[in-house]
């Protein structure tokens, strides 16, 4: 899978460079990214512009610069990392959350801010203005549209007829046919790198680790994580994610001790445990 340099920088830093310390050498790593066939005057370029967009705050020591991360993309990163690292949905109550929204054509961006963000937290359009996730989700929901005027919006909770009906508002919600169909190029893509992803070294621990997760990491986008009553039968969703995880940590040691020779500094990330919660390298399970 091709990667954009803005892709590739995103990967390094959400699995290894926040956690060498507050901020990194450009060369350093221009040295990873060439890796991955960015040329130096790529990184360059696109390191700046980032700085630019906000990503990075710099400062110079000596003739070199020193990329810092924002809090808003340390932010995103972390939020990012405990999506991807979720582990499917056990128990469900039964009910839905239900939002009702009436933002008007002429407030266009923010209707299309307000579905992205309930796109992300795992709610689907059963209308164009009335999305759905199951179970009690009222008050993540009024966090998410608490920028915009209440009378606008209305957050609900409710129940149907029964489970064919639940399985049909899924359906409904949700392109499940098509999220299922990637879930299984991913698992024939990525079965066979489990056999060895513990005997990857140095930098192809780093590649394979880098595309693994760059081909993973859209699926919080597209999965609700629908609890098991209301997903198709022999769902790939729940393969794909221990495909993931257990490639992902069958090459974290390689990869992070290539990561930390070429910055100077140790990756003190954290493991992710069995149930999903993040533990830092190291720690032991209680």
């Amino acid at each position: 899978m091709a990667q954009t340099p803005r892709s590739l920088i995103l990967d390094l830093y959400g699995d290894y460079l926040r956690y060498v310390g507050p901020e990194v050498r450009l060369t350093p790593l221009t040295t990873l990214l060439a890796e991955f066939g960015v040329t130096s005057a790529t990184a360059r370029v696109t390191m700046s512009r980032l700085r630019r967009e906000g990503w990075f705050t710099t400062r110079r020591i000596g003739r070199e610069t020193a990329y810092t991360l924002s809090q808003e993309m340390l932010e995103v990163l972390e939020d990012g990392r405990q999506r991807i690292f979720a582990p499917p949905t056990v128990g469900w109550d039964g009910g839905w959350t239900m939002v009702i929204y009436q933002l008007t054509e002429s407030e266009r961006h923010d209707r299309e801010r307000l579905r992205k963000a309930l796109s992300w937290h795992g709610f689907g359009p059963l209308t164009t203005s009335t999305w759905l996730a199951p179970g009690d989700r009222r008050e993540e929901a009024t966090t998410l549209t608490q920028d915009f005027a209440r009378d606008r919006i209305h957050i609900l909770q409710c129940s149907s007829g029964g489970i064919e009906a639940d399985r049909d508002l899924a359906r409904r919600c949700w392109d499940l046919d098509e999220l299922a169909a990637s879930y299984s190029e991913f698992i024939t893509e990525n079965r066979s790198l489990t056999a060895r992803a513990a005997s990857l070294e140095g930098a192809d621990a780093l590649r394979a680790r880098t595309e693994l997760i760059a081909t993973f990491r859209h699926f919080p986008f597209l999965d609700p994580r629908l609890p098991e009553e209301l997903r198709p039968d022999d769902w790939p969703g729940v393969e794909a994610h221990e495909i993931f995880r257990t490639a992902h940590a069958d090459m974290a040691e390689a990869a992070e001790e290539h990561v930390a020779a070429v910055v100077g500094a140790p990756v003190e990330a954290p493991r992710p445990e069995s149930d999903g919660a993040l533990r830092p390298s190291g720690a032991r399970s209680s």
